[in-house]
């Protein structure tokens, strides 16, 4: 005899909320310093006349009042969730990732951020509450990173990009969030190109260094874009950072060092990298990568070569292109082809002349003595402008 299997069973789903409002008011009265009072007598009334927008920000400032610390949970679960659904979505989450910084249990600090994705997710889909969708992802994604859970932070990072990708006009707080967990991600997995660009990114959505960011993150911030701009096998223009003033953290700091490296790196500066190397200890992945980051100084100094000549003179001879990355003459040769590899220079080798032409050269962020260089460069090429119409012009009058 044949049995059935057993039909799969739903786990109940839990109540409905439901708020006491009396009761709740009553308790924080008693329960709360008198400081804070205030805040709920408002509740009180901006909730009885179904006043959300103003209640949303009577919240924001409640959640930012020092007293609340210890009682942010409580207001967030015992209230807030009444009327969740009729507030803008973004604000509560954005609510939400301020409570649960309050929790130091990280089962507990996970439950409580994918329950609330739970109830976002269900509720009527726009872009705010797609937006509200991305920020709370980014948000767990980063919890899972620093509970050292790699697989589900980028599950989770991928749920957040497959939004934001085919949202536009997104608030700069959830991208910012994004490309934060991202870059953080890949500084994990040491994949220095991603977390550069990433990092890059977040900082272009913080729209004040010195209110947005503590002195410390700063600081650490901009050591690990200077480590990862070394040691990142793709990245051979440092302008971008170079202009940020993220650097300005590293002044005065024992990474200053750091700063001055990834200028001589930019400026394919082989002797001040020389005179700099006897620092690499300080950091001894650089010193373990020595190997790397001196082909690297030498393939700046090409692009820099290169770029310094006028278009008309970029046929270098080997023995030129020695001299300029201070390389022995049978290794030039590899290092014309690891550039065209990377595509940071276009051209051909002659081997039998040994010759390099180069005819294109990497576009890049330009420093301001780069800029001064391209400057006398385009001066020189009207002046040769110049000489030739002065010389066809009378010929022309002529023939007119």
């Amino acid at each position: 005899m044949s049995t059935s299997a057993p039909m799969a069973v739903d786990p109940p789903k839990p109540p409905p909320f439901k708020l006491d409002l009396d009761n709740f008011i009553a308790t924080a009265l008693s329960a709360t310093p008198q400081e804070i009072h205030p805040f709920f007598e408002s509740f009180r009334s901006l909730y009885n006349k179904k006043l959300w927008h103003q209640l949303t920000l009577k919240l924001f400032s409640f959640f930012d009042h020092p007293a609340s610390k210890p009682y942010r949970v409580h207001v967030f679960e015992s209230f807030v969730r009444d009327f969740e659904t009729k507030i803008n979505q973004l604000r509560l989450v954005e609510m939400g990732v301020k409570v649960s910084k309050e929790i130091d249990n990280p089962q507990t600090h996970l439950t409580f951020l994918t329950s609330l994705l739970e109830r976002i997710t269900s509720a009527p889909s726009n872009s705010n509450s797609e937006e509200a969708n991305v920020l709370l992802l980014a948000t767990i994604a980063r919890a899972k990173l620093l509970y050292g859970d790699l697989e589900g932070t980028k599950t989770d990072m991928d749920k957040a990009w497959a939004v934001l990708d085919r949202l536009e006009g997104v608030d700069n707080g959830v991208n910012a969030a994004y490309y934060q967990v991202a870059g953080d991600y890949y500084k994990a997995k040491a994949e220095y190109a991603p977390y550069y660009r990433h990092s890059l990114l977040f900082l272009a959505c913080v729209p004040n260094l010195e209110t947005d960011m503590s002195a410390e993150d700063r600081l650490a911030r901009a050591h690990d874009l200077g480590i990862s701009a070394f040691l990142g096998d793709t990245i051979y223009n440092f302008g971008e950072l170079l202009m940020h003033p993220i650097l300005d953290s590293l002044d005065g700091s024992p990474h200053e060092w750091i700063k001055k490296l990834l200028f001589t790196f930019n400026e394919g500066n082989i002797g001040k990298f020389e005179a700099l190397a006897p620092l690499f200890p300080k950091e001894p992945i650089l010193q373990e990568n020595y190997a790397f980051l001196r082909q690297k100084i030498c393939l700046m100094a090409l692009i820099e070569s290169v770029f310094k000549r006028a278009a008309d003179n970029r046929t270098m001879s080997f023995q030129t292109i020695a001299e300029e990355t201070r390389l022995p003459l049978d290794e030039v040769e590899h290092l014309v082809m690891k550039a065209l590899s990377l595509k940071l220079i276009r051209g051909s080798l002659d081997q039998v002349d040994q010759k390099a032409q180069i005819t294109w050269v990497q576009p890049r962020v330009l420093s301001r003595d780069q800029i001064g260089t391209l400057a006398k460069t385009l001066g020189e090429w009207v002046d040769k402008l110049n000489k030739v119409e002065q010389r066809i012009a009378p010929e022309v009058l002529v023939g007119a």
